[in-house]
């Protein structure tokens, strides 16, 4: 191997050091800046040694030389530098966690999935009427009301880590009962999946606070849509799996198999990842040093009992709480019913219907990135916080109204869709509206607040859900909810635009 030369220059001024390469190979290696002194770390075998290279230095690198690392010191500035010799790509830890953020709301949403299709089977054999078949399907939210709040709060104490480990051992404890509980009676069932609620009403807020540590906040929403692009990828994988292995293998099959993929998932969260980015023992100085840039008076966990009161008494707070009220009512009409509205309104299989009801989850999880993507790009070029949650906020809400009006007027399956995928590919920009927002006016009581939300909001989906079964029962026809429901998108978006705002509040 020939023999590679290096010449570094340093030209020092008043503010920082400049460091170049000549003829330098692809190789990233990390570099120190103290005292305008330049040392090169040589490795010779299992030796390691520091060698001067003064201001202005030519070294010419041995056969024996597999590489080094080049230190220039000055007021602790760390580089990277390109050197000859080898060299390992690092993933930064932050991706690594919202990549296992991104999966497990994958398994948390494909968990809840499962139900909303083995209820038509289990419907058709037990003779649930629409009604009653609405109970059942909101049986999930009754506990999932209880456990926002209380979650929210723990996450403020304790950090996200331990509270999501909890949740999800619990919730997929309960998946894996979910088909003894169906056999042994109505009541068993419907007591599993409130439990199943209980456990999962911790996992945004979760998700919230801990992506809230570990990114700056130019990369936030681009985080929070990643990790929420995998959270509706998780409807698509649920609605696809699910009647395959209900006809080939049996109605245990998807419970068995999700509940096992989320104890998988646990055994990597519980010693790969922590609450902080500060807490952890794999991140490097250098990217702790790019989260916490241009965070001011970072929030901590606090022992206090949050201010209930103080938080009421402000109208974004409520400007909140109402987005999330809106957007939970909404997305559980589409979640829970949308395998029912098409078997009834177009006569499709179970299947079809699943294959139907799939297509515009997937779309969602795309939008959803996207409008992370777009929303940082805006506060890089400089707009405030407010104009960027408002706008997200009014394009996530208009545009599902606008497309389950024109969802009355589908005359096929293909054109439902066709609507269904735009509501939900718009509604995906609240992602980076009021989903953020919390964060911004009360980072040191965002799962809190986050809990109080997604509590109001967790009601309004049970009055959906079951009065979507109640409006159908008795008129016969899904389109006058689906108007109510538009006219809700309407209201709240007026609501959002005159007292959500970007700034701290508390």
């Amino acid at each position: 191997m020939a023999a590679e030369s290096m010449l570094l220059h340093s030209s020092y001024s008043s503010t920082k050091p400049r460091c170049y390469l000549s003829n330098p190979q692809p190789c990233w290696t990390e570099s120190r800046t103290t005292n305008l002194r330049f040392e090169r770390k040589v490795v010779l075998g299992k030796q390691v040694k520091w060698e001067s290279l003064g201001l202005t230095s030519r070294r010419e690198f041995s056969k024996k030389e597999r590489g080094g690392v080049v230190r220039c010191t000055a007021e602790g500035i760390e580089r990277r530098m390109l050197i000859p010799g080898e060299a390992t790509v690092r993933v930064p830890e932050r991706f690594k966690v919202v990549a296992l953020m991104a999966c497990v709301m994958c398994l948390c949403n494909a968990d809840r999935v499962v139900m909303s299709v083995a209820i038509v089977p289990l419907a058709d054999k037990l003779g649930w009427s629409s009604s009653f078949l609405g109970i059942v399907q909101s049986s999930f939210l009754w506990g999932y009301i209880f456990s926002s709040v209380i979650g929210g709060a723990l996450v403020d104490k304790y950090g996200g880590k331990r509270v999501m480990a909890w949740g999800v051992a619990l919730w997929s404890l309960a998946t894996l009962l979910t088909p003894w509980a169906a056999n042994h009676s109505t009541f068993a069932l419907l007591a599993i999946r409130a439990f199943f609620g209980l456990a999962e009403g911790v996992a945004l807020p979760s998700m919230s606070t801990i992506l809230s540590r570990w990114f700056p906040g130019h990369e936030r929403a681009s985080a929070v849509g990643f990790s929420m692009a995998g959270f509706h990828l998780g409807n698509v994988v649920g609605l696809i799996l699910t009647p395959i292995m209900l006809s080939t293998i049996g109605i245990a099959a998807p419970f068995i198999l999700f509940s096992s993929l989320g104890l998988l998932w646990l055994s990597s969260w519980v010693y790969k990842v922590t609450s902080d980015p500060r807490e952890s023992p794999f991140i490097t100085k250098s990217e702790l040093t790019s989260i916490q840039a241009g965070k001011t008076d970072p929030p901590t966990t606090t022992a206090e009992f949050p201010p209930i009161g103080l938080l009421l008494s402000k109208l974004p707070t409520w400007a909140i709480i109402f987005a999330n009220v809106t957007n939970n009512w909404g997305y559980f009409v589409l979640l829970s019913w949308m395998p029912v509205y098409f078997k009834t309104v177009f006569n499709v299989n179970l299947k079809q219907a699943a294959w139907f009801s799939a297509v515009p989850w997937g779309t969602m999880a795309v939008s959803g990135y996207i409008a992370g993507a777009i929303s940082d790009s805006l506060v890089k070029a400089g707009y405030s916080i407010t104009s960027v949650r408002k706008i997200m906020q009014s394009i996530g809400f208009i545009g599902p109204g606008v497309s389950l009006l024109c969802l009355n007027f589908a005359k096929s399956p293909e054109m439902a869709a066709v609507c269904i995928t735009a509501a939900l590919s718009l509604s995906s920009f609240s992602q980076a509206g009021f989903l953020l927002n919390m964060q911004d006016i009360a980072p040191q009581y965002a799962g809190f607040l986050h809990g109080i939300a997604n509590s109001a909001g967790t009601l309004a989906a049970i009055i959906s859900t079951i009065g979507t079964g109640y409006f159908v029962q008795w008129l016969g026809s899904f389109q006058a909810f689906l108007s109510l429901t538009a006219c809700l998108y309407f209201i709240t978006t007026i609501f959002w635009n005159l007292f959500a705002t970007g700034e701290r509040v508390f």
